[in-house]
């Protein structure tokens, strides 16, 4: 930081990058930093609270909500260094402008600085605010400036007050009732119910088989496919005919169509072998489309997800960098409006690049009303200035030009005509059958020539290709050279994607764009859910605790109360609802959450919280313990017995013969594949949280831990052969010694797969390779070969060693661009240095300004930690510095507001000064002792 701003103004931004952004565009007699984000919050932990409120009830939960809800803030450990700089400039400068984002939480920032800063009465103080970092846009706002807008502020601090409430209040409920370190959230839980439904859908769910009958059609030698549509006056049945939630067929449908099975399209083949099919009807329908509109938060997040395969986290890290860096306007928007300097840089994008007939007369305007709680930025989501950066020119790489190249093609696709189709739809017949076949083609591309909206559905994104016919007229006779029948099954709902959830949770009104992002990462984190492939798959965790708040709390799961929330939230927001009032009414009274949890945490059974009868499979009690799922059931004596499930194992994917083939095994022990030939103990094959593998010898009590090996992916456990399991059990190989270190390297496997390890170096074996044919010359081909680093990237280049740690520095291509890579810290390369124009010097000096960042942000060495807590365990009164300020203009009444400095850790869990429930589950306990002594077979094979 600037060590003086006597005589000059002071900026302040959130992030360094947007400082050294707006930098260029101010005076000299400007002085912009960075305050790193939120300087203060609510206390993250109890050693956070002062000691003089830790004996009051509501402590805990880090706001006194006997007193008009006065929350405790807290300045983090490594926060402290960038407020005491800030302190020290704003006594030298002369005015101070506060330049955070435009939104609600840009706002609070503002607020928050003002309030820990406290300039001198005298010293103007202005709020500057902007939706794009451009010079127009900076040099604009400076002739803007306006107040803190206390509405602005006012809501989001009942927001993030109203969110502590309910998760503090809740959360311990869990913790005591199901598993401790689970959490609960006003729209977390809300989300986490949405996924558990959606399981439970296709757990009731029931498949129904229906088939179709298509032919290959040809004329004028064209061929192209005809399908069967009805057979004796009756109308095959399609997936449309079927219940979407059961599976089952439609009961007004029964009567009106028929379901296909192999027979009946043999006998129809064979009735229309040799015969032609008459064209009796020829329909051309134009089709014009539109664009969609420019993108908003939620959008860009759902196209990020299904185009990029990005999660809404990433998609927004990335847009806040391409923002700051100037290229995009405020990426937290619900607008989809576009400003006349926005319209003409994409009409003269769209005239230079593909010419006027892709024009339209008048400009479309998206202007629409204001969606529920929508943010405050103006604008959609689009590239920055009067004259847009085209992809190509921005100097970008890797996934943010991803992002930047699809927000500036939706934007320019936004303002072009629309996309010109025709439909073509031919009914053919022959004896009693009728079929038909449909094209579509596109006469006029119009928006598509730069931009496809994506698609959830795979089979929506083939309905949208185009499909060619010949040309055909009424009576013309066609012939079909061959006939195939198809079997179908109807397919459950969809598990949500990260892109479907927040489409589904913005058309609820639950939460806000700006914090799904957050959201879906948290409930991954919480383990209710895994991501696999593009779907958010729920654990059994998050049925069982779904179950649980449904049950006993069901109005902070429910979709159209929540949304209520966030009405009043905007109410406030606009001046219309007193804050105080409202959470006194959520909170507080005889219908409040306090009093609710209070009633009802009594009555909520452990045993019967932590177990939950999925449909179809009522036999089956399913559990969750320290130790992850299990499925139980009672043998003919009453008797409970339980076997674990796999942690891959989705709730819906788990079948009655599954849960019987675990548990009936576990019931009659196993047999071994045979005896090791050299150490007499028999091997097995074994199924554990992690998946299967083979194990040498019995789990007792008294003897150590059997050998195991994990089976690779590729072969079949079901299947392994007795050699191919003593193969396995002969790991890990030794390869030899390399030669420049006189070190063994052996080859193994892990739990992430083969592997070759080398003085501690573990790399993976690339899939072309098998294990037991990796020798020393191929191990050390993988040695040389630079390691990955984060985001799977590969090293670019190496500048040399560090001077002062003997670390190599190298240049890798991350997810985020290139970077610099120097033991554990890393660093961007600035755009405009690029990979070519990085070298030793330039790294060491990016390597200094970083290490100087994370030293201001309370990082440094162990040893200097170590130091720091030494000293402080000297003087207790250094752990928390509290100060008493005069109540803000937010208050009513002569209430204060309470301000610590604290050695906190920045990161947000729910635990607070609340005792672990020392209940423990001796059913699961006694569970997890049987499962470590004798492990479930997957199979019996002498």
């Amino acid at each position: 930081m600037a060590k003086s701003v006597q005589g000059k103004t002071l900026v302040i931004v959130e992030s360094p990058t947007k400082a050294k952004t707006i930098r260029k565009f101010l005076p000299k007699d400007y002085v912009v930093e960075s305050c790193m984000g939120h300087i203060r919050d609510l206390p993250q932990s109890a050693k956070d609270i002062p000691d003089k409120y830790k004996k009051e009830a509501w402590s805990r939960l880090g706001v006194n909500v006997d007193n008009k809800f006065d929350p405790i803030y807290c300045v983090p450990k490594n926060k402290t260094k960038i407020v005491t700089q800030l302190k020290n400039l704003v006594k030298d400068a002369d005015e101070l402008i506060l330049a955070t984002d435009e939104d609600r939480e840009g706002e609070s920032i503002s607020w928050h600085l003002l309030e820990v800063l406290k300039p001198n009465k005298t010293m103007p103080v202005k709020r500057m605010v902007f939706h794009e970092i451009t010079k127009d846009a900076i040099l604009k706002s400076l002739k803007e400036v306006r107040d803190i807008d206390y509405n602005m502020v006012r809501a989001q601090e009942a927001r993030r007050v109203l969110d502590r409430l309910v998760g503090y209040t809740i959360s311990p409920v869990l913790w005591k009732k199901v598993a401790f370190g689970l959490s609960a959230g006003r729209v977390q839980s809300v989300a986490v119910c949405l996924i558990a439904e959606r399981e439970h859908e296709r757990i009731r769910f029931v498949k129904s088989k229906y088939g179709s009958l298509n032919g290959d059609a040809i004329k004028l030698d064209e061929m192209f496919p005809v399908r069967l549509n009805t057979h004796k006056g009756k109308k095959l049945a399609i997936g449309k005919d079927f219940d979407e939630l059961t599976g089952e067929l439609k009961p007004d449908r029964k009567d009106k169509v028929i379901i296909l099975d192999d027979s009946k399209a043999e006998a129809i083949k064979t009735q229309l072998k040799n015969q032609k099919l008459k064209v009796i009807e020829v329909e051309e329908k134009p089709v014009s489309r539109k664009p969609a509109p420019p993108f908003i938060t939620s959008t860009l997040q759902q196209e990020g997800n299904r185009k990029l395969g990005l999660a809404s986290r990433e998609t927004m890290q990335v847009a806040q960098k391409l923002y700051e860096q100037g290229l995009i306007t405020y990426m937290r928007t619900d607008s989809t409006f576009l400003s006349q300097q926005a319209i003409e840089a994409s009409r003269r994008e769209i005239k230079n690049l593909y010419g006027a007939k892709f024009l339209p007369d008048a400009p479309r305007d998206y202007t629409s009303k204001k969606s529920k709680g929508a943010q405050e930025a103006h604008e959609a989501i689009r590239p920055a200035g009067t004259d847009f950066v085209k992809p190509e020119d921005s100097g970008l790489s890797g996934v943010q030009l991803k992002v930047y190249d699809l927000i500036w093609k939706r934007t320019i696709a936004s303002q072009m005509v629309n996309a010109e189709q025709k439909q073509v739809s031919v009914k053919m017949e022959a004896m009693d059958t009728e079929w038909n076949a449909s094209g579509m083609t596109i006469t006029f591309a119009g928006f598509l020539k730069a931009y496809v909206e994506g698609m959830d559905d795979p089979d929506g994104e083939l309905s949208e290709r185009e499909t060619h016919l010949p040309d055909m007229k009424v009576n013309d006779m066609i012939d079909v050279k061959d006939y195939k029948f198809n079997q179908h099954e109807t397919k459950p709902p969809a598990r949500f994607t990260e892109a479907s959830l927040v489409q589904k949770l913005e058309k609820e009104g639950v939460g806000r764009p700006s914090t799904y992002a957050s959201i879906i990462g948290t409930i991954q984190d919480r383990g209710y859910v895994k991501k696999v492939g593009n779907q958010l798959q729920p654990t059994f965790t998050a049925l069982i605790v779904s179950q649980l708040l449904k049950k006993f709390f069901p109005d902070y799961v429910d979709l159209s109360f929540t949304s209520s929330m966030e009405d009043s939230l905007d109410e406030i927001a606009a001046g219309a609802k007193d804050w105080v009032d409202y959470l006194s009414e959520i909170y507080l009274g005889k219908e409040g959450l306090r009093q609710l949890v209070e009633t009802k945490e009594s009555t909520i059974n452990p045993e019967e919280s932590r177990s939950i009868k999925l449909k179809g499979l009522e036999n089956y009690s399913f559990k969750v313990g320290r130790y992850g799922a299990y499925v139980c059931r009672k043998d003919k004596d009453g008797v409970e017995v339980c076997a674990s499930l796999p942690e891959e194992s989705a709730p819906a994917d788990v079948s009655g013969e599954t849960a019987d083939k675990l548990i009936d095994l576990k019931i009659n022990g196993a047999d071994s594949l045979g005896a090791d030939p050299k150490t007499g103990l028999p091997v097995y094959v074994l199924n554990g949280r992690y998946g299967p593998y083979v194990q040498l010898g019995d789990s007792t009590d008294d003897a150590e831990k059997p050998k195991r090996v994990s089976i690779p992916a590729q072969m079949d456990h079901e299947k392994l052969e007795f050699e191919a399991a003593l193969k396995l059990l002969s790991l890990p190989l030794m390869l030899g010694v390399n030669p420049d270190t006189d070190k063994e390297i052996k080859a193994g496997i892990g739990r992430f797969g083969p592997y070759i390890v080398h003085d501690g170096d573990f790399r993976s074996i690339p899939k072309e390779f098998d294990i037991f044919e990796i020798d020393l010359k191929i191990a050390l081909g993988i040695l040389s070969t630079p390691k990955k680093g984060r985001g799977k990237a590969s090293a670019l280049k190496s500048l040399g060693n560090h001077p002062k740690s003997n670390d190599v520095i190298e240049v890798y291509n991350g997810k985020f661009g290139p970077y610099i890579k120097c033991g554990k810290v890393n660093v961007s390369v600035p755009e405009d240095i690029g990979v070519d124009g990085i070298d030793l010097p330039k790294a060491l000096e990016l390597l200094s300004l970083k290490e100087e960042m994370i030293e201001s942000e309370g990082g440094g060495s162990k040893k200097s930690k170590a130091s720091s807590k030494k000293a402080s365990s000297k003087k207790t009164s250094a752990k928390a510095k509290v100060t008493t300020e005069e109540k803000s203009p937010l208050k009513k009444g002569a209430s204060k507001k309470i301000t610590t400095t604290t050695g906190a850790k920045s990161k947000v869990s729910p635990k607070l000064s609340l005792k672990t429930s020392k209940s423990v589950d001796s059913k699961n306990l006694a569970h997890k002792k049987a499962e470590d002594s004798k492990k479930v077979i997957l199979r019996k094979q002498k």
